[in-house]
């Protein structure tokens, strides 16, 4: 795993909370960018997703992303707070990232099962 998951807890039925720490030897920080890495974007919507599956015991990806915006450039060995709330039944998740009191990136995030995902892709031409 590329980042350390510190700490997950779900304090409401549809809260979650999570601190994670990104490894110095991460393989994101290999190439993006050389003598000042930073953590891709991707990378946190990632970590965002595989923090609700764990909580949630399920297998999820990411399916649609809306209104996310990225304030602030994460660099190796930096701690993240990682908060998510159910907005619905569907799989719709707001979520935010912080570090220490700075917003990394927020927005929402549908979420859908992994092999529901598998399913749709093969059907596609």
């Amino acid at each position: 795993m590329w980042y350390l998951l510190l700490d997950l807890e779900m304090p409401a039925p549809d809260d979650i909370r999570a601190r994670a720490v990104v490894k110095d030897d991460s393989p994101w920080f290999s190439g993006h960018f050389p003598n000042n890495p930073i953590l891709p974007g991707i990378a946190q919507l990632k970590m965002v997703a595989d923090v609700i599956a764990l909580a949630r015991q399920e297998r999820l990806w990411i399916k649609r992303l809306h209104r996310v915006k990225f304030k602030r450039i994460v660099r190796p060995g930096e701690r993240l707070d990682i908060f998510a709330a159910a907005m619905d039944t569907d799989g719709l998740y707001s979520f935010r990232i912080t570090h220490e009191t700075e917003d990394v990136c927020s927005g929402t995030m549908s979420l859908e099962d992994q092999q529901d995902a598998e399913t749709t892709h093969e059907r596609q031409p």
